[in-house]
């Protein structure tokens, strides 16, 4: 997976224990934000309000099926995907009878 380069503002108290934090664990920056930002990502996906706010927007088409699997696995993505295929399939046919 390759990477972005992406820019946005920290407030000045943040980024002085992020710099005395990198400095104490010989890293950079980039690296200590990396594994806060991958730490709190592990722990929302855990939570089943996340996971099921997450097959919303699936449902409604707000995020892509690999978007989907990243987040709950492919397993249950796939379960996902397949009721989804089925409820548009289902709105499919019941404009087709509304228009009869």
């Amino acid at each position: 997976m390759g990477t972005t380069r992406v820019n946005f503002r920290l407030p000045e108290d943040l980024i002085q224990k992020t710099d005395v934090a990198a400095e104490i664990t010989h890293k950079n920056r980039t690296e200590i934000l990396k594994e806060a930002l991958q730490e709190y990502l592990e722990e929302v996906e855990h939570d089943e309000k996340f996971k099921e706010a997450i097959v919303e927007l699936y449902l409604d088409d707000r995020i892509d099926f690999d978007v989907l699997k990243e987040f709950i696995g492919r397993q249950d993505a796939e379960a996902v995907r397949a009721s989804k295929t089925l409820l548009d399939r289902g709105d499919e046919l019941g404009q087709e009878l509304a228009d009869l």
